[in-house]
């Protein structure tokens, strides 16, 4: 979900292309925060570990 982000903010921001830079932002930020809680060893979704 990260690298998604990533790629779509880049290609938003290249192409001049508002919807794929928003997209890309929200998918980064809930991509990065399902990873700290996963770190944090809190289980995400009813897993213990998220992906």
């Amino acid at each position: 979900m990260i690298v998604l982000g990533v790629i779509l903010v880049i290609l938003g921001a290249v192409l001049n292309v508002p919807i794929l830079y928003t997209i890309g932002a929200i998918l980064l930020i809930v991509g990065v925060v399902l990873w700290v809680l996963g770190s944090m060893g809190r289980g995400v979704g009813g897993r213990p570990h998220y992906y």
